[in-house]
């Protein structure tokens, strides 16, 4: 069984398992759903126009996005902070993150850091650390990793107003990208994203590549660059889930992704945690990986910010 604080995985469950019983009690009013109905329900958010490139800068077959979400304790915090084992496991993310940072800077590739902002003005330090090679860019994650679904409207934008001046009064610039705490939207966060003139998003599942986010059917001009638990490092390497793999059988698994989208031409975007990919066996694997990508030609790194720009300049082209 995942602890209470299991970082995304443990929530995404969680929310399945809710899901699922509320669609088993309903089941007898949902047999009698019309397609209008279901269709306006999937609708609410949707993929639009695919941003899919005719290749990427350079020429470049495949863009790798690396992408870490620097929770820390807030995944702990968001509950009232109770356990002082699961904050101190989850403290590791500091630790990690110089790992992460150094790794990069070895290789020369950029990568996206999604933070609470509660948790870059607990260690403002974070964004000095990222920002030092002026490659990397720091997008908003919520405030304290709380489930947008479960607030208000008035309380889900403050919550994101409050991370984007930390960020903007720590990392000195605005944040453009946002990834939902959880990979849960609400229904009002698109709405939201657009009042705050956000770029881009990076919490929906539904393709391989950039497209254009739909609300209730209508074009938004919010860039989606679409996450899957399969190359996220909380699927697979947390000790205390019962389907946990050793870090190089998940190399494989990544590697394969990889693969194809090489051959597809699409992306390969990756999503990891300091507190789980900064550990010392996992780490190794990781530049494992980014060698492996890096012997391929035509490759390109790229922030999330960047690659959210360049499909949105082809796209107008």
């Amino acid at each position: 069984m995942l602890r209470a604080s299991a970082r995304c995985m443990s929530f995404f469950l969680l929310s399945l398992w809710s899901s699922t019983a509320v669609a088993g009690q309903d089941s007898a009013q949902a047999v009698e759903m019309s397609v209008e109905d279901a269709r306006a329900i999937i609708d609410r958010v949707g993929k639009g126009r695919s941003l899919q490139p005719e290749s990427w800068p350079g020429g470049a077959r495949v863009a790798v996005l690396l992408s870490f979400d620097a929770d820390d304790e807030t995944v702990e915090l968001r509950t009232g902070g109770n356990s002082i084992n699961v904050l101190s496991d989850l403290q590791y993310g500091r630790i990690g993150l110089k790992r992460i940072v150094a790794l990069l800077d070895r290789h020369e590739i950029p990568a996206s850091f999604f933070i609470p902002g509660i948790s870059l003005a607990l260690d403002p330090h974070k964004a000095v650390l990222i920002n030092q090679s002026g490659r990397h860019e720091i997008a908003v994650h919520g405030w304290i990793h709380e489930n947008p679904a479960s607030l208000s409207r008035a309380q889900e934008k403050a919550a994101l107003q409050r991370s984007i001046r930390t960020i903007e009064e720590l990392a000195g610039y605005t944040p453009v990208g946002y990834r939902a705490p959880s990979w849960n939207f609400s229904e009002h966060t698109v709405d939201i994203l657009r009042e705050l003139n956000l770029l881009y998003d990076s919490s929906l599942m539904s393709d391989d590549s950039p497209f254009e986010i739909l609300r209730n059917g209508e074009a938004t001009g919010l860039i989606e660059l679409p996450v899957s638990w399969v190359p996220d490092d909380a699927s697979y390497l947390l000790p205390r889930n019962a389907g946990a793999i050793s870090p190089r059988d998940w190399l494989t698994i990544l590697k394969d992704d990889f693969d194809v989208a090489y051959r597809e031409g699409t992306m390969f975007l990756l999503t990891m945690h300091p507190d789980i990919i900064g550990r010392r066996s996992a780490i190794v694997v990781l530049e494992e990986l980014i060698d492996y990508i890096k012997s391929k030609p035509d490759v390109w790194f790229a922030s999330h910010r960047e690659t959210a720009e360049y499909a949105l300049q082809q796209s107008a082209d």
